[in-house]
């Protein structure tokens, strides 16, 4: 009894600090995160054929057969540098444009919490709880980026003060995994999952609107809803050669009511499908290397893939075929290295790229959400302090990618989007 007591503490323990510290999420690939765990992360994000810590089944559900009865808890500090530029040649009207410049996106500092906990049921199963800020998305211009958009004030249809996107996911999981025979295991996780959303300074696109009331200015809507993962990882040549394959289906979430005259689909936004596979190789008894090869569907959710490089007319936002983001289906490869420098050190490495999620042709409404980077350098390590507990940390560097391109409704007019990221990830691992 004591044993569920002090893990019952911690659990109640975990989920207030989580939800302190609560906060706008972003992304790496697309506008999901370039991995789950720190000691994952340190990797690239690889990590599908290994079971690392408790957030491992966030990645693949049967890992958590191969893991003891564990806690992890950590937060990353992630710092993103992101805007847009746009030139100084644009058509004369009717054509509306961006005043040329620089623009800067606010809010750089986030902290992104994570926990996750692994109960062993018995050598063969366990069970294991995860919560994570799956993906997200913000940016905070000052500037009233549309004004050009529409008429001035004191018109209802006039963009003024700042122009905000703030789009936050979070996933919580619920795995059962069993090993079966000598060299494989598999697992499922129920997946439960909370957005949120608030958009300002689009007031001239409501006269493009369905809905016009409910395209901007309309504070925080949530949406709810879920889906299922699913994985499976095997063990051979004496565990010198892992391998391991995960997929996560759509998650079908609510309505964002509030957004409906803004988003396709009047206002539908799910969560799109993914599947990796991977394997990882024992080259020497302290050193590892593993590759991850992931698919992300962004195709399949009409309000991030309906394209925005046609004319704009009335009722072009929020219906079943209204305007989106554009983004592509992109693949992810993930590479990394853990070298167990001595027996409570370990030391690693990892490299990723991913596919462009942003047509050039698509980079008007990605003012919104330059989500750009492609290449991922990543290193940390983890110690262990005592027999039962250790810290983990890892740090990301984005090198600054840019689109650059032009769209029809603004005629003439160039510019390029860019985004630059860091990340520092921090996190505590007991075992009881």
């Amino acid at each position: 009894m004591r044993y569920f007591r002090d893990l019952t503490a911690e659990i109640i323990a975990a989920s207030v600090f989580f939800l302190l510290l609560q906060s706008p999420a972003h992304a790496t690939n697309g506008y999901f995160s370039h991995g789950f765990g720190t000691k994952s992360k340190a990797m690239a994000g690889a990590g599908v054929s290994l079971a690392l810590d408790a957030l491992s089944p966030v990645t693949n559900p049967a890992s958590a057969a191969y893991l003891d009865t564990r806690f992890d808890l950590g937060a990353s500090l992630f710092l993103p540098n992101r805007g847009f530029t746009a030139n100084n040649d644009a058509s004369p009207p009717p054509f509306p444009s961006i005043p040329p410049g620089r623009y800067r996106s606010d809010n750089n500092l986030f902290v992104l919490p994570h926990f996750g906990i692994n109960w062993r049921l018995d050598d063969r199963s366990a069970l294991a709880f995860t919560l994570v800020a799956n993906g997200g998305l913000n940016t905070d211009y000052d500037e009233a980026v549309f004004q050009n958009f529409g008429p001035p004030p004191p018109s209802p249809f006039a963009a003024v003060g700042s122009t905000i996107t703030d789009f936050a996911q979070l996933v919580t999981g619920i795995t059962y995994a069993r090993r079966v025979g000598e060299h494989h295991s598999f697992g499922i996780a129920p997946l439960f999952s909370v957005q949120r959303i608030r958009l300002e300074g689009l007031q001239p696109f409501q006269a493009l609107s369905v809905e016009p009331d409910s395209v901007t200015g309309r504070g925080y809507d949530y949406s709810y809803g879920g889906g299922v993962r699913v994985g499976w990882q095997g063990r051979f040549f004496a565990e010198r050669l892992l391998l391991g394959a995960s997929y996560q289906s759509q998650l079908w979430m609510t309505r964002f009511n509030k957004y409906d005259g803004l988003l396709a689909e009047h206002g539908d936004f799910d969560i799109p499908a993914n599947y990796t596979i991977g394997a990882a190789v024992r080259i020497l008894p302290s050193l590892t290397a593993t590759v991850d090869v992931q698919r992300i569907l962004y195709g399949d959710v009409d309000s991030l893939s309906n394209t925005n490089d046609f004319p704009v007319s009335p009722d072009s936002l929020g219906g079943d075929d209204g305007l989106g983001f554009g983004w592509d289906d992109i693949t992810v490869v993930k590479a990394g290295l853990a070298w167990e420098a001595t027996p409570g050190l370990t030391l690693r490495a990892g490299y990723s790229k991913s596919e462009q999620v942003i047509p050039n042709n698509q980079a008007l409404f990605n003012i919104l959400a330059p989500a750009t980077v492609q290449k991922h350098w990543t290193l940390g390590f983890s110690k262990v302090i005592n027999r039962n507990n250790e810290i983990s940390f890892s740090f990301l560097y984005a090198p600054k990618e840019r689109v650059s391109g032009s769209n029809p409704n603004t005629g003439s007019q160039t510019g390029f989007l860019d985004l630059e990221q860091y990340e520092f990830e921090l996190s505590w691992g007991k075992r009881f």
